[in-house]
C-alpha cells in the first residue's frame, strides 16, 4: 500500500537521499546542497512529499514559491524509483502537491524539464500542463510548462 506524506524538517535527510538518487538518474548538473534544500523546500509555501511503500521511500516531489511570478509555485524533483513505476505514484504525488498549492493560494504552477525526458513531458501534458515561456535560468532545461490552478 503506497502512502504519500509531506516531509517534516526532521525527515529532511530521508527526503534529500531520494533527491540525490533523482539527481543521478536524470543527470542533474545544478544541484541543491543540504542547506539550500532545507531552505528552499521546508519553508512557507513550499514542501516535499514522499511516497512510501511500507517503510521505503519510492518517490518524491517538491514545491517552492516563484517570487518573480505572482502567486506561482515551481514543481521540482519529481521522481519515482524504477521498481515502483506503473502504480500511479507520480499522479498521486502531483495531485497532492497541486491540492496543497491551491490551498496555499497559488494560482499557477510551473516546471522545467529536458526534451529527452519524453515520458515526463507526456505525463505532464496528460496532467494539464502546457508549454510556456522560459521562466528561469536553469542551464539544463529545454522545456518549460505551466498549469493554472484557478477554480480548484
Amino acid at each position: 500500500m503506497i502512502r504519500i506524506e509531506r516531509a517534516s524538517l526532521e525527515r529532511m535527510d530521508e527526503a534529500y537521499a531520494i533527491v540525490r538518487e533523482y539527481y543521478e538518474a536524470v543527470g542533474v548538473v545544478v544541484r541543491d546542497d543540504p542547506e539550500s534544500f532545507a531552505r528552499d523546500y521546508f519553508g512557507d509555501g513550499s514542501g516535499v512529499w514522499l511516497a512510501y511503500d511500507g517503510a521505503a521511500v519510492v518517490g518524491c516531489i517538491a514545491l517552492r514559491p516563484l517570487p518573480q511570478l505572482e502567486r506561482a509555485g515551481e514543481i521540482k524533483r519529481m521522481y519515482v524509483k524504477r521498481e515502483a513505476r506503473g502504480q500511479g505514484i507520480a499522479e498521486r504525488l502531483l495531485k497532492t502537491l497541486e491540492d496543497y498549492a491551491a490551498g496555499a493560494g497559488y494560482r499557477a504552477l510551473y516546471l522545467d524539464t529536458k526534451d529527452d525526458l519524453t515520458t515526463a513531458i507526456r505525463f505532464y501534458r496528460q496532467q494539464g500542463y502546457e508549454p510556456c515561456e522560459r521562466y528561469n535560468e536553469n542551464p539544463q532545461a529545454t522545456m518549460f510548462m505551466r498549469k493554472g490552478l484557478a477554480g480548484r
